[in-house]
């Protein structure tokens, strides 16, 4: 038999294999993948495979070369590798970089081609793993696909969702009404109007038959339309605001369990019980069924409470709150009179109502004008009404005039509070002017002089004046202070030459110190060589530069002039220094704004350089008018200013050699006692050892803080 040498007849072929897996370990060995562990798991496999390979070569060279040992070895090796390479592609199908993927590229397609072409030239017929691998292939690839438009979908819903938590957050933010604002008051005029036609009339609708049954329809028609309100309410209820630290809440749920959680809410859903469905029982007659309607009290007290802080004129509203409220007492009580005596029988005593049957007495205005006039006599207690007969009718006279006294009580209180806190002001200023009559009439002062001041004070009281501006501010915060005092007196502190350029922390200072004053008409506001200590700046009136004689007038002050600011800076070189160049009086009744040296200086402390520029503009105008001697300006500090300097110096050193006597004094005291101490301390360690001081110490000390 021929023998057939695999050696000789194939070894190309047999070289191309053992080369392909050789190029892929070296393919391997130089990096190609990311994951570490991974590729010494691949590359020790291959290794494994390729030695066991090269030992099978050996051995083949050396015995029979028939080849298919090696090619069978080879077909299992590459099978062995799919079926890992897609072990390891099903859990890392997410990693686009991957061994697994360099794995199933174009290199292991050819060396499995070359492996089908050996098998069907040596007759080897292969295996269906290798076609069934394929498919599973072509299947996770599919399946991928479908993973990824899952996941593509689930991206998609979470942004829809997104999308939908934003609008949520958008529609959360619901219209909220906040209860100072000019809406809240508003809605609370329109439902303290239903509440107040059911508290009048729902009463009178029950007692007085003829009214209720005389005009129903506008009775059915004003009662529903009250509902709807009522219902309104409660949506409004649902939509007022509160404060939660400091800030207004919008979140709905909070709004909702803030207005549940009060007994308000209870009391709301009482008022809207629709108890008038008994009508279709007990007829139209019987209006007090819709008395539950009346729970939506607080309402109309809110409304009050809110007017009686919006108006101007408080007192009067006070007043007019008190009588509206006597009236629907007596009102009510007129009713229940008249309800009385349709219980016991019109005209059976000389207690209650007269016989309806007379023609006087039959009129529905006769019986509730003769009803609210016992009302009104019981309670006031004011002139005498029929006795009572029967013992309903003592008991209710008796409770009529208990409430009586209480409301007799109340207006008298009330009314007379009300016309003093009034009178006050003018009580206040009365006794001011009184004061000052009696000490010029003590002194003997001139009748002249006591008519000026008595017009003065009469200029003020008329024109509102009379106010004093810090007492009345002294309760607000600092910073409401300042932005009253500038809405009031910045405009007019601005027109001032050395306060126009000035900054804004420094004129709210100056605005706050502004002190208003009044000059009746021939007072001097200064004079010519007196010491400036103020500058003035005219809000009202007119004042005139005149002569010394008095009578001769240069110059009409009006409106927004001002003077006197240069005297208050101080400035050096100035010809007349700190005093009056001119005569200034009042022609009329004047106001004026003064600002007093101290108050400034005290202000630009700490404004140097606001300091330093009011100086340079005050320099200039002096400059301007020729009232500047430059020499002494440039000869550097002012003796004046040298000397009030030495002065404060002085004062502070001998401030601090008092403070310093004081502790030395205090000093060589406790140095005598602890000297004393010691003393006693040494005599005792003498006498009676070391071991009894700690015995003996406090038994010596008790005598001491005896005497102390």
């Amino acid at each position: 038999m021929a023998k057939i040498n695999t050696q000789h007849s194939y070894p190309g072929m047999h070289r191309l294999s053992v080369r392909t897996a050789d190029e892929d370990i070296e393919r391997l060995g130089n990096g190609c993948i990311r994951t570490h562990s991974l590729c010494e798991d691949a590359s020790s496999e291959l290794q494994r495979v390729t030695s066991v390979e090269g030992r099978h070569l050996s051995e083949s060279q050396t015995s029979s070369f028939t080849g298919r040992g090696a090619m069978a070895r080879l077909s299992r090796f590459v099978v062995s590798v799919r079926s890992w390479a897609t072990r390891r592609l099903h859990h890392e199908d997410q990693r686009p970089d991957s061994f697994l993927e360099r794995f199933q590229g174009p290199e292991l397609i050819e060396v499995s081609s070359r492996q089908s072409n050996i098998r069907s030239f040596l007759g080897i017929r292969e295996r269906p793993g290798a076609v069934n691998s394929k498919k599973e292939e072509k299947k996770e690839v599919k399946e991928e696909k479908k993973e990824e438009k899952k996941e593509e979908k689930k991206e998609e819903k979470k942004d829809d969702k997104k999308d939908d938590k934003k609008k949520e957050e958008k529609k959360k933010e619901i219209f909220v009404i906040d209860p100072s604002s000019n809406i809240y008051y508003n809605w609370l005029t329109v439902i303290a109007a239903p509440v107040f036609y059911n508290w009048c009339m729902l009463v009178c609708r029950a007692c007085f038959d003829e009214l209720q049954m005389d005009h129903i329809k506008l009775w059915l028609f004003l009662d529903y339309g009250s509902d709807i309100i009522y219902v309104l309410d409660m949506f409004v209820r649902f939509r007022t605001g509160f404060l939660e630290q400091g800030l207004l809440v919008k979140d709905e749920k909070k709004l909702r369990d803030h207005y549940t959680q009060t007994l308000q809410f209870k009391l709301d859903v009482l008022s809207l019980l629709p108890t008038d469905l008994a009508y279709l029982k007990f007829g139209l007659n019987y209006p007090e069924l819709r008395f539950n309607r009346l729970l939506r009290i607080s309402r109309l007290f809110e409304f009050f409470d809110r007017t009686e802080t919006r108006t101007n004129y408080p007192n009067m509203f006070r007043i007019g709150n008190l009588v509206l409220y006597i009236l629907i007492i007596i009102h009510w009580n007129a009713c229940i009179y008249f309800a009385i005596s349709k219980l016991i029988g019109f005209g059976t005593d000389s207690w209650v109502y007269p016989n309806v049957s007379i023609p006087e007495y039959g009129r529905l205005s006769r019986k509730y004008i003769y009803s609210l006039y016992w009302s009104t006599l019981t309670l006031t207690t004011i002139g005498e009404t029929p006795p009572p007969v029967k013992d309903e009718e003592y008991l209710f006279v008796v409770i009529d005039f208990l409430v009586g006294v209480l409301i007799f009580a109340t207006i008298v209180g009330n009314v007379g509070s009300m016309i003093s806190n009034m009178n006050a002001s003018r009580a206040e200023f009365q006794a001011k002017v009184d004061s000052i009559k009696q000490y010029m009439h003590f002194r003997k002062v001139t009748k002249d002089l006591e008519a000026r001041v008595i017009k003065w004070f009469d200029y003020l009281w008329t024109n509102k004046k009379t106010v004093d501006e810090k007492e009345v501010l002294k309760n607000l915060p600092d910073k409401l202070k300042a932005e009253i005092a500038i809405n009031v007196h910045l405009d007019t502190l601005k027109k001032v030459r050395i306060f126009q350029d000035c900054e804004a922390g420094l004129l709210i200072e100056l605005v706050l110190k502004l002190k208003p004053t009044v000059f009746s008409p021939g007072d001097y506001i200064c004079k010519k060589g007196d010491i400036g200590r103020e500058m003035y700046i005219i809000k009202e009136g007119k004042l005139a530069v005149v002569a010394d004689d008095g009578i001769t007038q240069f110059v009409v002050l009006s409106d927004g002039s001002y003077f006197g600011e240069i005297s208050i800076l101080n400035i050096k070189g100035s010809k007349s220094g700190n005093r009056r160049t001119a005569n200034i009086r009042s022609i009329g009744y004047s106001d004026l704004f003064c600002l007093s040296k101290d108050d400034l200086m005290e202000a630009l402390t700490e404004y140097p350089e606001a300091k330093k520029a009011l100086e340079e503009k005050g320099r200039q105008i002096l400059m301007k008018d020729n009232l500047i001697d430059e020499e002494a300006a440039k000869a550097g500090a002012d003796p004046k200013d040298l000397e009030e300097k030495v002065g404060r110096l002085e004062t502070a050193l001998d401030t601090l050699q008092t403070r310093f006597a004081r502790l030395m004094a205090e000093y060589t005291s406790s140095q005598q006692k602890v000297k004393q101490r010691l003393a006693r301390v040494e005599t005792r360690v003498k006498k009676y050892g070391s071991g009894t001081l700690s015995v003996g110490e406090p038994e010596a000390e008790k005598p001491e803080e005896e005497k102390k």
